[in-house]
Parts: structure tokens; sequence; C-alpha cells
């Protein structure tokens, strides 16, 4: 009997992408693992929006593939989307609810009512005080904000989790805070890619990190194991010549 190997829970393979006659992605090949955390760095203009765009199912390739657990976001997008959650940079929750409303709402929409004690243990898991839970999201912060935000995707149980800026207008100790949520996704086995700007949090709970650049993947770097996961200096310095904002 041949076994069947489980497909990875993104893979992008020779992607092409054009806006009009302005090349965008021009072979971007990208793998992430389930229970990896992928940290996607580039300047303005290198494709990061176009790749979740791809990945999402927004854009239909020039060429190449892009599969989401197996599955073709273009050919089959509700199967695809059923497997992600996309948390953009600016989170789009209603005010007027509270955490665990916005979360029941959501759920309800996506037909994976999960039931108050799921919603209940996601939003442990993620931290928020539990005097907060029923409070109007008006007069949340925006790391409070997030926390809802990767709340809902505990809840949905979901394989695979995309970020766009996640650390965008955060205090240094609100990033320390959303990057161990990321933990409590891992552990989950949840696949995360975080596209960002911010070296320091990308360096801090990456497992690994791609430099993306003309349309391509240039670089990547692997946590170590043991000792300092990256050389922070190094990546800085290489990302600086390259006019990557850290």
């Amino acid at each position: 009997m041949i076994a069947h190997e489980t497909p990875p829970a993104i893979r992008i393979a020779d992607l092409h992408h054009s806006y009009g006659a302005k090349p965008i992605l021009k072979g971007l090949t990208l793998t992430v693992r389930h229970g990896e955390i992928y940290a996607l760095l580039g300047g303005n203009g290198a494709g990061k929006s176009t790749t979740l765009n791809a990945l999402l199912g927004f854009i239909a390739p020039a060429s190449g593939t892009v599969r989401v657990c197996g599955t073709d976001p273009v050919a089959q997008p509700r199967q695809a989307r059923a497997q992600m959650a996309y948390v953009p940079e600016n989170v789009s929750l209603y005010d007027h609810l509270s955490a665990r409303e916005n979360i029941g709402y959501f759920l309800a929409l996506a037909k994976a009512d999960r039931g108050a004690d799921a919603i209940d243990e996601a939003l442990r898991e993620v931290g928020l005080p539990a005097d907060a839970w029923d409070k109007r999201l008006s007069g949340y912060s925006k790391g409070m904000r997030q926390k809802v935000a990767i709340a809902l995707a505990l809840a949905r149980d979901v394989p695979v989790l995309l970020l766009d800026e996640p650390t965008s207008g955060l205090d240094p100790r609100a990033v320390l805070e959303f990057n161990r949520l990321l933990d409590t996704a891992r552990a989950r086995k949840v696949a995360v890619l975080m596209v960002t700007h911010d070296l320091v949090s990308a360096v801090d709970i990456a497992d690994r990190i791609g430099f993306l650049a003309d349309g391509r993947i240039e670089e990547e770097r692997e946590a170590l194991a043991t000792g300092a996961r990256f050389d922070l200096n190094a990546l800085h310095d290489r990302y600086a010549r390259a006019g990557v904002s850290a």
C-alpha cells in the first residue's frame, strides 16, 4: 500500500503574477509546514500583499501553483478559505459588540459554530482578561483587538493563519504579548505566515525568515535549535543594505 503524504499547509511554486504590464511575482516559491511560523519580510512593492492575495484566491496566477492544505484557492475558494484565518493590519471587528459577541458572530458567518465553551477557551488561551470578554471593543486597545482576532482564529480551529503586518502600531510590550499568542497557535500545529516589516519581532518568534525581493525569495534563514535563534545584527545589516526598513 502506498502511503499518502500530508501536503504542507502552504505551498507556492514558481508563482508569477503581474498587474497590467508590471510583473510583481517572478517565480515565487515558498512552503510553510504545519506548526511552523514563517516570517516574510520585504520592502514596499516586493510582492508581500500580492502573495497574501494569491493565497486568499483573490488573484489568479499567470503561471505557477498555489495550494493551501492541498487545495487551489482559485479553483476551490470556499474549500481553501475554510482552512484559513486572515488577520489584516487593521483588524475588522465590530466596536459595538463584545469580544464574545464578535467571535460568535464571525463563527456563525463561517458556519463554524463551536459553542460558548470553545469561545471562552480561545479567549483564555490568548490571555485576554476575563473581565473584558463582555465589554464592547470600542474601549479596547489595538493589542487587545489583536487578541480577539487570534482568539477567533483559534476558535475556528483552522490549520492556516495569515497575518498582515500584525505588530504595526503595537508598543514593545504588546509585541512581546502578541508573539506569545503565536506560540499558542504553533502549539496547536497551526501554520502561520506572517507578512511583516518588523525584523525584531520576526527574530523573536519565527521558525524561518524569508526575504522577498524582486518577486521571489532571495534569501531564507532558519532558527537555530540552541543559543541565539538568529543573528539579529547580521540580518539587520543584510536587510538595511537592501533598503528594507527593519
